[in-house]
């Protein structure tokens, strides 16, 4: 039985094992542990004593390591079960909670049973349709059609926004944006999401106003990169300690880039959308687009000025991530 560690409640519950993602474990320096190459496989971890609450969470948790330094030792034991490891720390991610679980604890009730086919209907986008539409006028056109998307199988509804009139004989300029809370709406500066957003939109209406043409945003909702929105603020305060983004995500044991690209490709297809320009720096997501099907005829720049907050953050984004200044 497996039991996530955040989600976990009642001191009288311990476990003499742990799964944790590899990178949580090379963070966690076990001496014995697997080469850490592929940094979200699954580990196991055994403790001299039993791990209960009080003790796992730090463990699971990297935000919390300045207040918890010394842990363990530990040490790592074959995993029998890889492929059910393997989807039970795919399904933390899907969850938004930490990759982390206490295993056959005491007192944990009845046992669910965790499959690798369980992750097999959330990745299926077939499942995906067109729920509804309406006119929606926005600041940067008062024409605009939104379009939600909803799956029988996913809690995630999706929305696209139409700036312009569709057309079947012109290729529509597309913006694929995950949302960001903090950026999209409060405003924040740690990252130019907000700005994107606002940009991208005003960029489809001078294409609709100035050339006859169209275009389209995806609003995915895949906070932080897939992440979620609680793992995202823990990766923040990792980011306080000195960590830039994508380390902040490795010692949670989180991938850097979670986002469902098949969704954005099946979204497009349900519009009757195959040929696109994609407004992006990040060649990356032309690569995922096209692998999902769909053909992307132009890589159109996006590229906005940084700010003191922001700055490290769109530099790692270049460094790290393969983004694109132009």
């Amino acid at each position: 039985m497996l039991l996530p560690v955040e989600t976990a409640s009642g001191a009288e519950k311990q476990s003499k094992s742990m799964l944790i993602s590899a990178a949580r474990a090379a963070t966690l320096k076990l001496a014995n542990q697997r080469d850490a190459a592929v940094p979200h496989a699954p580990v196991l971890i055994r403790g001299g004593e039993a791990f209960d609450l009080r003790e796992a969470l730090p463990i699971a948790d990297p935000a919390l390591d300045l207040g918890s330094p010394f842990k363990g030792p530990f040490k790592a034991e074959a995993i029998n079960w890889q492929a059910e490891a393997e989807a039970a720390l795919e399904i933390a991610r899907i969850a938004g909670i930490l990759p982390a679980f206490l295993i056959d604890p005491d007192n944990a009730g009845e046992a669910q049973s965790v499959a690798a086919s369980d992750l097999e209907s959330w990745s299926d986008t077939g499942n995906l349709a067109i729920a509804t539409r309406a006119r929606l006028p926005v600041d940067a056109s008062e024409s605009a059609q939104i379009v939600a998307f909803r799956s029988p199988h996913d809690m995630r509804e999706h929305a696209a926004l139409i700036i312009g009139r569709q057309c079947g004989d012109s290729v529509p300029l597309v913006r694929l944006h995950s949302e960001c809370l903090t950026g999209d709406v409060l405003g924040s500066l740690k990252c130019d999401c907000g700005p994107q957003l606002d940009s991208a939109l005003h960029a489809m209406a001078a294409e609709a106003r100035e050339k006859d043409g169209w275009g389209v945003l995806l609003y995915m909702r895949q906070e932080g990169r897939g992440i979620g929105i609680i793992n995202k603020l823990r990766a923040y305060q990792l980011q306080d300690q000195g960590f830039d983004t994508v380390e902040a995500n490795e010692r949670l044991g989180l991938p850097d880039e979670a986002r469902d690209f098949p969704v954005a490709a099946r979204m497009l297809d349900l519009l009757g959308v195959r040929t696109i320009r994609l407004l992006t720096n990040n060649p990356k997501k032309v690569a995922a687009l096209e692998e999902a099907g769909v053909s992307v005829q132009e890589r159109v720049a996006h590229q906005l000025p940084d700010n003191p907050h922001n700055a490290r953050y769109l530099a790692t984004k270049r460094d790290k991530s393969g983004h694109l200044l132009t």
